[in-house]
């Protein structure tokens, strides 16, 4: 039967752990020079509705090392559900790729495809949740603390598909969140309520910064306004003002507070340029661990296709 990989909700903590396992391995074989290609012959289809650089990078040299290959699919080239029915092009690529990935504006694209997809679906990113995102702010976490649970993270801005995927981790791995936002700005309320129901970690939303970061571990950011809602932009930017982190709400935090943001960093907006080219900053940490985290997410879906 095969698995996909679209929300971080639909896998157990174990598997989850199992995954940043497999993702601290595969960096570890990486460094080394060394470890198997256990995707040789097989090939990922790259669909993406959305520009990219980390996502886009980080999934073609990753399938490339684990010795299998990319074919890049963008905006124009398909037209997803315009051109040709979600359906048909799932059914197309299922007879000619081993995996796909997609970077969809539409979450209810992203599960039309994984439905009529018989190869196994990654959520590379939507509306609703970035979960590869996410698994790699774990693996960062994991190797800057030295574990996960009990700890807590301290997220300063939009109720975004960021915080829809960290709602759902901390939830799985024990790891409290708390969300500081304007009101009118908080997550999805099923995401939220499924968390709280399922989770044994603490799930706060709250409207002050300060409180949010007081003796967090780490704080995290994004930018105040997504692709797909630049007509928003003037409103949010007024309603986003008093949420910026800086150096005096970081030193709010834990001493040794992580600074966290999935970039691009907007620097004078979300966060300042001290503050996100810092010393506490881990950001191309991040960045560097998609890498490992995504290929540790597709050995595990290729290997269950076999």
């Amino acid at each position: 039967m095969k698995r996909d990989f679209l929300s971080i909700a639909d896998h157990s903590r174990a598997e989850l752990e199992s995954i940043l396992d497999d993702a601290a391995r595969l960096k570890a074989d990486l460094r080394a020079k060394r470890g198997d290609r256990p995707l040789v012959g097989k090939t990922l289809a790259m669909i993406f509705e959305k520009p990219s650089l980390r996502t886009r990078v980080t999934f073609e040299t990753g399938v490339k090392q684990l010795g299998g290959a990319s074919v890049y699919l963008a905006p124009n080239d398909i037209q997803l559900g315009a051109r040709e029915t979600v359906a048909d092009i799932a059914r197309n690529l299922s007879r000619w790729v081993d995996l796909i990935v997609a970077r969809t504006f539409s979450h209810a694209s992203m599960l039309e495809l994984a439905e009529h997809a018989t190869v196994p679906v990654i959520n590379g990113l939507s509306d609703l949740l970035h979960p590869c995102q996410v698994m790699a702010d774990c693996q960062t976490l994991q190797e800057q603390k030295g574990r996960l649970d009990g700890l807590t993270v301290a997220f300063i801005g939009d109720g975004n598909n960021v915080v829809n995927s960290w709602i759902h981790a901390a939830a799985r791995l024990g790891i409290h969140f708390r969300l500081a936002c304007p009101k009118g700005y908080e997550p999805d309320p099923g995401v939220l309520a499924e968390a709280r129901e399922t989770g044994s970690s603490t799930i706060e939303i709250l409207h002050d910064p300060a409180t949010a970061v007081d003796g967090a571990d780490a704080l995290y950011t994004d930018v105040w306004t997504s692709m797909g809602q630049e007509a928003e932009s003037q409103i949010r930017r007024a309603a986003f003002a008093g949420y910026r982190v800086d150096a005096a709400l970081l030193a709010k935090a834990k001493k040794d507070a992580l600074v966290m943001h999935c970039l691009p960093a907007h620097r004078g907006e979300e966060i300042t340029g001290e503050v996100v080219d810092g010393p506490q900053s881990v950001v191309l940490e991040q960045a560097e661990n998609r890498l490992h985290a995504q290929k540790a997410v597709m050995v595990r879906l290729a290997g269950e296709t076999d």
